[in-house]
C-alpha cells in the first residue's frame, strides 16, 4: 500500500510539473519582452534558465544591433563596457551542444544561440550564454522558394555561350554600375529564360509552415538549421523593433546603451496561454 500511494504522488508531482512552464521577462529601457523557451531544445532552455535565475544576464548590453536581422546580448563583458570596446567573445566558458529542430526556425521574435563560425566549430555548438532575437523581414515567396546560388551558377555558364554574349554585357553594367543587389534583381527577372536555356531547377523546397509565417510576420530564413532556436518573444515584438532601430556605431553596437535585466518565474501552461495567448504544441502539453 505504501509503495502505491509513494507512485500515486510522484505521478502527480511529475503531472503537475508539466503542466507548468518558465515565462522569461527581459527588460530594456524601451519596454518589456515576455518570452518562452522550447521543450524540443532542452539543453538550451535547461542552460539559459539556469543562467537567467543566477543574475548573470543583468546588466548585459544589447551590443550587436542589426536592423531587419536580429539584436544580440549575452556577452558578461559587455557589462559596464566602455564606449569603442571590442564586444561579443565573452562568455561562461562553455558551449551547449547545437539542438536542430523542423518546427523551430528564425521567425521575428525567435531567441537563438549565436556561436563561432564553422572552420572553428564544425558541429555548430552554441555560445554557453550569448544570444539574439530575430526582427527580420517579410519575405516573397518567390525570395524563399528560388536558389539564387544555383541560379547564379547556372547564368554564369550560360553567358559563356557566344549566342549569350550580349546578356554578359548588360550583367556586367548593371553590376559595375548599381551593384550586387541590382545584379541580384536582374537574375531573378531572368530566372525562366537561364532555367530553360541551361535545363535547370533552380527552386528548392521549403517547408510549406515556414513559408507561410516568413511571407506573414517575417524573419532570417537563412539562419535556418545553421544556429539553434531555444525559445520565442510571445509578447513585446515592438521592443525588438524600438531596439533594432537604434543608432549604432561601425560594431553594430548602439550608440546610446541598451542594458537589460532579466527575470524568471514558473506559471501554469493555461495561465500563460490565458495571458499571452501562446499555444502549446501538441506534444508538450
Amino acid at each position: 500500500m505504501k509503495n502505491i500511494l509513494y507512485l500515486a504522488t510522484i505521478l502527480l508531482i511529475s503531472s503537475c510539473a508539466s503542466d507548468k512552464d518558465y515565462l522569461v521577462t527581459i527588460k530594456t529601457r524601451h519596454g518589456d519582452m515576455k518570452a518562452i523557451l522550447f521543450d524540443k531544445t532542452p539543453k538550451h532552455k535547461e542552460n539559459f534558465i539556469k543562467l537567467a535565475k543566477e543574475g548573470f544576464y543583468d546588466s548585459t548590453l544589447f551590443h550587436r544591433v542589426i536592423q531587419d536581422f536580429m539584436i544580440q546580448t549575452g556577452d558578461p563583458n559587455s557589462k559596464g563596457a566602455e564606449s569603442g570596446s571590442r564586444l561579443g567573445n565573452g562568455g561562461p566558458g562553455y558551449t551547449v551542444p547545437a539542438e536542430f529542430n523542423e518546427d523551430l526556425y528564425h521567425m521575428k521574435g525567435a531567441l537563438s544561440a549565436a556561436r563561432q563560425g564553422d572552420q572553428v566549430n564544425p558541429e555548430k555548438k552554441s555560445s554557453g550564454s550569448q544570444f539574439y532575437i530575430v526582427q527580420g523581414k517579410v519575405w516573397t515567396n518567390e525570395e524563399l522558394t528560388l536558389d539564387m546560388n544555383k541560379l547564379g551558377q547556372a547564368c554564369q555558364q550560360m553567358i559563356q555561350k557566344p549566342e549569350h554574349d550580349s546578356i554578359r554585357q548588360v550583367l556586367i553594367n548593371i553590376y559595375q554600375t548599381n551593384g550586387p543587389e541590382a545584379y541580384g534583381e536582374k537574375l531573378v527577372e531572368l530566372k525562366d529564360f537561364i532555367s530553360a536555356e541551361m535545363n535547370v531547377n533552380v527552386s528548392r523546397d521549403v517547408n510549406p509552415e515556414r513559408v507561410a509565417t516568413y511571407t506573414s510576420i517575417g524573419g532570417a530564413p537563412h539562419l535556418d538549421d545553421e544556429y539553434t532556436v531555444f525559445g520565442k518573444v510571445i509578447q513585446g515584438l515592438e521592443v525588438i523593433d524600438k531596439i533594432a532601430a537604434e543608432d549604432t556605431d561601425p560594431a553594430d553596437r548602439p550608440t546610446n546603451d541598451v542594458m537589460l535585466t532579466m527575470e524568471v518565474e514558473e506559471l501554469p501552461k493555461k495561465k500563460i496561454t490565458k495571458l499571452y495567448g501562446y499555444e502549446y504544441p501538441v506534444e508538450e502539453k
